[in-house]
């Protein structure tokens, strides 16, 4: 339980202290908003946040979502100079690896819409992909895709950025206080249960990444969220490790790496993954690991493996987030892996729908009543 109890009301309350809910709390208290109330069940960022693989990007294949990345690529550029913390943002791209003609038809159209965009990412070679990530075999590899302006950074410094800046414009941050349950009352208003208290407050905003669909069924709102495990090693230090090494990511099998202190962070999805609220190391999926590394980066086969964690995805079924409000119940949730990168203007977007004001993209096409519509439209550019 927190050391302090929450208070009895608040202007709203936010559920979910990782990136999404404290860039959304610091940018309402920066506005103005008084008495905001974030409450997680854990530590800040505990949850996926800080189990992130890091990666900021605006390669996407959604307009939205290119939207999303490229402003939050500006905060993170500049976030040392807007928070006063260091978030060792490393600006060094990420190279996409292409081994099937379909995937590269499909990654021409998204470089065009990229750069229509204003993002400057651009079709390479198998070659000039090696140049940029020596680590890697090209053999099979027709194409690849990079863009410079990606990278990658620390996810617990983000978060620490975001909830000092948060407390210092008054914000109130409540970490180790579970929220037990949300109630309407006549008047619209709310009273959010929590294992410290409850709280009334005429808005709530659910940021609880997979634990969402809990949160929203309380609130009467269809969130569909699945949580789904993944898991990340770091290896022991690597000799003459290019510093500038791009976050590289093999498409056809979801492998990725990118530089991490002296070594270096690597992992990929595995199919045969369940649903579930599962943060406990498993070996099963290092064999077909195994087999992406001999296959993509054999240099890597002999690296001693430091250390790991599992972490959770908040999947939808169509790979997009959740963004949008349901009379005061507003949610921003179901990232599917690229909740971390899109934080910093995810928060901008909440701040404006708070306040009723026009975002500065359209998240109209994000509303979680597009699956009972029809709506949906699947994000390409996941691994």
């Amino acid at each position: 339980m927190s050391a302090s109890p929450p208070p009895s009301s608040a202007s709203v309350v936010i559920i979910g202290g990782g990136v999404m809910g404290l860039s959304t709390a610091y940018h309402l208290a920066r506005a103005g908003v008084r008495d905001v109330v974030v409450l997680d069940r854990d530590a800040f960022g505990s949850g996926s946040t800080c189990k992130a693989a890091g990666g900021v990007r605006a390669q996407f294949s959604d307009p939205v979502n290119i939207a999303l990345g490229a402003r939050s690529l500006e905060t993170f550029a500049d976030f040392p100079n807007r928070f006063g913390q260091e978030i060792d943002f490393q600006r060094v791209g990420y190279l996409f690896l292409l081994d099937d003609p379909d995937d590269v038809r499909a990654f021409e159209a998204n470089v065009a819409l990229q750069n229509d965009l204003g993002i400057p990412s651009r079709m390479i070679t198998a070659a000039e992909a090696h140049s940029l990530s020596p680590l890697i075999s090209t053999e099979g590899l027709i194409a690849a895709v990079y863009s410079p302006t990606d990278g990658h950074c620390t996810p617990e410094s983000v978060v620490l950025g975001y909830a000092t800046a948060a407390r210092r414009f008054g914000a109130t941050l409540i970490p180790h206080c579970a929220v037990t349950g949300l109630e309407i009352k006549d008047d619209h208003t709310f009273t959010v249960r929590s294992e410290g208290g409850s709280i009334s407050a005429p808005a709530v905003v659910c940021t609880a990444g997979p634990w969402s669909a809990r949160i929203g069924a309380w609130a009467g709102v269809n969130l569909p969220v699945t949580p789904l495990r993944r898991q990340i090693l770091t290896t022991a230090p690597m000799p003459g490790l290019d510093p500038l090494t791009p976050f590289t990511i093999d498409f056809g099998s979801t492998f990725y790496f990118h530089g991490e202190g002296r070594g270096l962070l690597l992992g990929m999805s595995d199919p045969d993954e369940t649903p579930g609220f599962k943060l406990d190391r498993d070996d099963a999926w290092l064999p077909r690991l195994g087999a992406a590394i001999e296959r993509r980066a054999p240099e890597l086969a002999g690296v001693g493996i430091a250390s790991g964690w599992a972490g959770l995805y908040e999947n939808t079924p169509d790979h997009n987030a959740l963004i949008g409000r349901e009379g005061n119940f507003l949610y921003a949730t179901g990232f599917s892996g690229h909740g971390f990168l899109m934080g910093p203007a995810v928060g901008e977007v909440m701040r404006d729908l708070y306040l009723r004001r026009t975002p500065f993209v359209d998240i109209g096409g994000l509303s979680a009543d597009r699956f009972v519509a029809a709506g949906a439209r699947p994000e390409l550019n996941i691994v």
